[in-house]
């Protein structure tokens, strides 16, 4: 099984300047995103902040002919929403996925953002959906497995009365965006690859507040729920250290996970 690549002390230095950066994407980000403004608008303010403020590169930008800098996935959009001309609604629930490159590494982070008059319901489903991400990061650890993941985040989702989607997942990242492992949301404690010191991947989760079913729109590229319900997700990329884990794109509005 390809384990992905583990990284030297001095790539994960990189890798932590890298996920430094991103976090000062979104804390940028929090100033900005309100009722208005349209989800392109965010776009070509983030790709102008990484590019002129931070001397990076939005590492989405034409990767696999993409051709925006973020994915903002509004409402029932579970991912992978193109940025466009929607403005932002008053009781809109909004994601916001962003990857950045310094030096030949990349982190990737998303967060959500809720607007003024979002309902209790909408709160509760992005409330729960943190705090999934946050019991699947308590996992990592050497010696810990990739199931220990997805079990302890699909067990919190669930009793929360939530679905878990599982066509798409977190992945191994560093020179490429997309590495080995993956790293689902769902499965079984004490199952899957082991993890190892040095391993750096993202942990994703994409919970739905009705069933788990999703399709892709006719653009190719976003994915929603099927029975038009909300969708949240958070993430964060993760280096497993010598004793446990960092999160390396880790926020200033967050305290330590």
């Amino acid at each position: 099984m390809d384990k992905g690549n583990i990284k030297s002390e001095a790539e994960i230095n990189l890798m932590r300047e890298s996920g430094q950066l991103l976090a000062k994407v979104f804390s940028m980000l929090d100033d900005y995103i309100n009722v208005g403004v349209t989800t392109l608008e965010i776009d070509q303010k983030v790709e102008s902040y990484i590019r002129n403020e931070l001397d990076a590169r939005p590492a989405s930008k034409g990767q696999y002919d993409y051709q925006f800098s973020l994915n903002a996935s509004v409402n029932e959009v579970v991912c992978h929403g193109v940025p466009s001309t929607y403005r932002l609604k008053g009781a809109d629930i909004v994601n916001i996925d962003v990857t950045l490159e310094k030096n030949g590494f990349i982190a990737d982070s998303s967060k959500m953002y809720l607007m003024p008059n979002a309902s209790v319901m909408a709160k509760n489903l992005v409330k729960k959906t943190y705090e999934s991400l946050c019991l699947g990061i308590r996992q990592v650890k050497p010696g810990a497995r990739l199931g220990d993941i997805g079990a302890a985040i699909q067990a919190h989702a669930q009793a929360s009365g939530y679905s878990v989607v599982k066509e798409y997942c977190g992945h191994g990242i560093g020179r490429e965006m997309h590495e080995a492992p993956q790293v689902l949301h769902y499965g079984q404690s004490g199952t899957g690859q082991v993890l190892e010191a040095g391993m750096t991947f993202t942990i994703e989760p994409m919970i739905n507040q009705g069933q788990a079913k999703v399709k892709t729109k006719k653009d190719g590229w976003t994915v929603v729920t099927r029975d038009k319900k909300l969708s949240a997700q958070w993430e964060h990329t993760i280096l497993v250290t010598e004793t446990g884990y960092e999160v390396l794109t880790l926020r200033a509005d967050e305290a330590p996970i």
